[in-house]
């Protein structure tokens, strides 16, 4: 198959199981759902993906490559930025990526636990250019050492994986919280982002 058509039709499954999973759960999303949505039919996934969650990993890795194109940018397009400002452009960055983060928080270890070791690794290596443009970035604009950089990068993103659920409660979720009186304050994905680096970034200059 030439490359480009093959390139084409691996995006549209990929489309089409970002579609699904705005609407259904990851439990209920399976491979003759996504061929449903398709032009090719269902037996053709398999020319691409042995199983859905190298689907969800492929979709992963496409939204790292995004956040990493905006990373990259503020990088490059900025000779300075105070502490505000980097926190204001790295949270306009991450609140474009809501897929990327309901799916690091929900479902990681199934995905990952059902893929190919080839479709993991190409997901760790856009994950590790996020690292490292993190890192860049940090050194850069706060001219801080490569292992202070490394520290608080490492410390941003495990944070990440808890801003989805944090914000993205159930009616349910919201009406057991309000029977335990659990003293709960609903955060925005954009407050709680920037309160969350601004705690993190605090001790920086």
């Amino acid at each position: 198959m030439e490359k480009k058509l093959f390139d084409e039709r691996k995006e549209e499954v990929i489309n089409a199981c970002e579609k699904l999973y705005e609407r259904l759960d990851f439990k209920d999303i399976n491979i003759k759902l996504i061929g449903e949505q398709i032009s090719v039919g269902r037996t053709s996934i398999y020319n691409y993906f042995q199983t859905k969650e190298e689907i969800f990993l492929a979709l992963l890795e496409r939204e790292y490559l995004k956040w990493n194109e905006d990373l990259s940018t503020i990088l490059e397009k900025n000779k300075k930025l105070s502490k505000e400002n980097f926190i204001d452009k790295t949270t306009d960055s991450l609140l474009k990526r809501r897929t990327l983060l309901k799916l690091i928080s929900m479902n990681m270890f199934e995905i990952e636990a059902n893929s190919r070791i080839e479709s993991i690794t190409n997901y760790k290596l856009a994950f590790k250019e996020s690292i490292s443009l993190l890192e860049q970035s940090l050194c850069k604009f706060f001219n801080i050492k490569d292992n202070e950089a490394e520290e608080i990068t490492f410390t941003i993103l495990p944070f990440l994986v808890g801003i989805y659920p944090y914000t993205s409660l159930t009616d349910k979720m919201k009406e057991a919280t309000h029977k335990a009186k659990l003293e709960y304050k609903f955060y925005t994905d954009k407050e709680l982002i920037k309160m969350g680096l601004e705690k993190i970034l605090g001790g920086v200059k």
